[in-house]
Formats: C-alpha cells, sequence, structure tokens
C-alpha cells in the first residue's frame, strides 16, 4: 500500500482500485439499463447517448463524432434518425454553411430529462445508505476520476460545506 502521503498508487492499490471501479461500473450500468427501459420504444442506448452530448448544448457533428468516438458519417446517420423521430433538429451553421448543428427538440429533452430522473433517483437511493462522510470522499474521487476521463462535470447545485467544482 502507498504510504501517507504518496500519491504514487503501487500495483496492489491499482489492483483493488481497478476492482472496485470495474464492480461500480456493473451497478451504473444496470442503473442505465433500467433507466432507459421506458423510453426503449423511442431511442436505443447510443441514440440516448447522442442526446445527452448534444443536450449539453448545440453541437456541430464534426464535434459530436468525436466526443462519441464515431466516425462523421456514423454520426450523421444517427442524427438523422433522432431527426426523423422529432428529437434532434439539424441546421446549416450560418457562419459556416459546411457545417451541421445539431440540437434538442422540445421532444428530445424531455426524454433526456425523463431518464435522468430516473437515473438520479436510483443513485440517490444508493448514496442514501452510505455515511455522509464517505459521500464527500466519494465526490473529490469520482471528479478526479471523471477529469482524467476527460468527461464534462453534470451540471448539479452542491450542499454548502460539501466539496464543489472550485474546492
Amino acid at each position: 500500500m502507498a504510504e501517507e502521503g504518496d500519491d504514487e498508487p503501487t500495483g496492489d492499490d491499482l489492483e483493488a482500485v481497478t476492482a472496485a471501479v470495474l464492480t461500480a461500473s456493473r451497478v451504473l450500468v444496470a442503473i442505465s439499463a433500467r433507466s432507459l427501459a421506458a423510453a426503449e420504444d423511442r431511442v436505443t442506448l447510443p441514440q440516448f447517448r447522442m442526446l445527452l452530448v448534444v443536450g449539453q448544448g448545440e453541437t456541430k457533428l464534426v464535434t459530436l463524432a468525436d466526443r462519441l468516438g464515431v466516425n462523421p458519417s456514423t454520426a450523421m446517420r444517427m442524427a438523422d434518425r433522432l431527426a426523423v423521430a422529432g428529437l434532434m433538429k439539424r441546421e446549416v451553421n450560418p457562419h459556416n454553411r459546411r457545417e451541421t448543428l445539431l440540437r434538442l427538440t422540445d421532444n428530445g429533452r424531455r426524454i433526456v430529462d425523463e431518464v435522468t430522473a430516473r437515473r438520479k433517483k436510483e443513485i440517490t437511493a444508493i448514496l442514501t445508505r452510505m455515511p455522509a462522510a464517505q459521500r464527500r470522499a466519494l465526490i473529490v474521487a469520482m471528479r478526479e476520476f471523471n477529469d482524467a476521463a476527460g468527461e464534462p462535470p453534470a451540471r448539479i447545485a452542491f450542499p454548502l460545506g460539501w466539496p464543489g467544482p472550485s474546492s
């Protein structure tokens, strides 16, 4: 194990952390699947991920493809299907006519909000079974994990005294 103050994890630490994160990922995947179940007749998991990314703000098609790790042509086909379903709008960028801009429709926003609310409810139920000190430590650890993965933070308000984005 690493000594107090030592920031470099040992091989054993990495094994333990990796095992813990793999277990947590199984929990989170199960929560994601259950939360999406009610919307499955409208969107697939990859389509929902696209809606989540576009839901963060108007997005260029090329940027979206990069964020999803797919080819622009694949992103375009997915966006076309979501546009036909009335969940996303595709528009030509008025400042650069070679670019396509994507944004959610009200129905697309509704799906994202509903699925996210179901996920939040289930995750909150799990977190309430943890001591407050462990929840605060989890905020810091998950923020570091997400930063290392390059994932932008969710937009939430932190209670007074909890480690927020500027802590």
